[in-house]
């Protein structure tokens, strides 16, 4: 059976996946992850993580049309499957659970516009 979980890393990615939408190639993903995280990454990790993601199914990709701004080549654009958007939101409402459960925010329910 394949792993289902996600790691802090590959939700992350998975989530700007969503964000960046017909923007989704690895590059643009990298930048964007160094933007709102203020943390460096590796283009490398950011393929191997993209690959994985895929391997279980969260992603699919495909090859977008060349552009003479990239010397003729073309971009692989990621789109987030049925199966990574349940995934995602499994793992919030988790997350949110313990933080409701954590006595420091207990008074104050998180609540996301679902």
């Amino acid at each position: 059976m394949k792993e289902t979980r996600l790691g802090d890393f590959e939700e992350t990615l998975l989530l700007l996946v969503g964000i960046l939408d017909m923007e989704a190639y690895a590059f643009k993903i990298a930048e964007e992850f160094e933007s709102q995280t203020t943390r460096a990454t590796s283009i490398g990790a950011v393929h191997s993580t993209l690959n994985r993601l895929s391997e279980k199914g969260f992603l699919t990709s495909e090859m977008g049309a060349s552009t003479a701004a990239r010397g003729g080549r073309r971009k692989r654009i990621y789109t987030i499957t049925a199966s990574g958007q349940r995934t995602l939101e499994a793992s919030r409402d988790f997350k949110v659970s313990l933080w409701n459960q954590f006595p420091a925010f207990a008074g104050a329910k998180l609540n996301f516009n679902v």
